[in-house]
């Protein structure tokens, strides 16, 4: 293969990729139906034409055909007047008037087919556009669609660490800390709270159990009924008392 064949390659490789990417469904859609209305519009002359042709060719056969009536009634009054030469004149023309409608009733007959085929070649163009129209809506509708989701998951295929996304999931994420130490930082402020009504209640029942205590081990005395009380001995009682128990001590030893 010779370089300017491939150069040449590349080129057309190159530049029918670049039309490819740069094709608008919706744009080549509406030129495609474009285009079909315009060969429509084309097809349509073509039929007016043809049968404006045809009309013609039938009026030449209508005209031919009837000059040769004329010329052979004229050999027939020629005949009646004896004018044998001019009777074969006339039939001559007539001949040439015969072969003339002949032809065209012919030619009439082939133009006719291609006026029923360009009849229906019409109609399907018509369908088809008819079609295409409808078609050109839908495809539209599916390419926008299309580039919406395309346009959507670039956006979203796009998005980096950097992105107004990630910022948001960040922020999110800092208002979550946030909320998470500020619960900790209650419960521990609870937690200091607990802790000293717990040491004053605990300081509750230490006293408690101190009185308690203090109760056992000095019993409250039972108070007496007042012939059962003692009489309570002033001092000087008391010595006496004990002087006389000295002296019940030493008799005791003498005995």
């Amino acid at each position: 293969m010779g370089l300017f064949d491939r150069v040449g390659r590349l080129f057309r490789a190159n530049l029918n990729d670049l039309v490819s990417r740069a094709e608008d469904p919706a744009k080549i859609l509406e030129q495609s139906v474009t285009d079909m209305q315009s060969d429509l519009v084309k097809l349509r002359q073509a039929v007016a034409t043809a049968i404006a042709s045809q009309k013609r060719i039938q009026n030449q056969a209508e005209q031919a055909q009837t000059q040769a009536q004329t010329w052979y009634q004229r050999a027939e009054l020629a005949l009646k007047k004896g004018e044998d030469d001019l009777a074969k004149e006339a039939l001559s023309r007539r001949k040439t008037y015969q072969e003339t409608a002949t032809a065209l009733n012919t030619q009439l007959s082939s133009q006719a087919g291609q006026v029923e085929m360009l009849k229906k070649n019409l109609l399907a163009l018509e369908g088809k556009i008819a079609e295409a129209r409808t078609k050109k809506d839908m495809l539209k509708a599916r390419a926008q669609a299309a580039q919406a989701q395309e346009q959507l998951q670039g956006a979203v295929g796009g998005m980096s660490a950097d992105s107004s996304m990630a910022a948001f999931e960040r922020m999110e994420d800092k208002v979550q800390a946030m909320e998470a130490r500020g619960q900790a930082a209650a419960e521990i402020a609870g937690a200091d709270l607990d802790s000293r009504f717990q040491a004053l209640e605990a300081g509750d029942d230490v006293d408690a159990e101190l009185q308690a205590l203090k109760a056992s081990l000095n019993p409250t005395p039972v108070a007496l009924p007042d012939e059962a009380r003692k009489p309570e001995l002033k001092p000087a009682d008391q010595a006496e008392v004990d002087q006389e128990l000295e002296q019940l001590k030493r008799s005791i030893d003498k005995l």
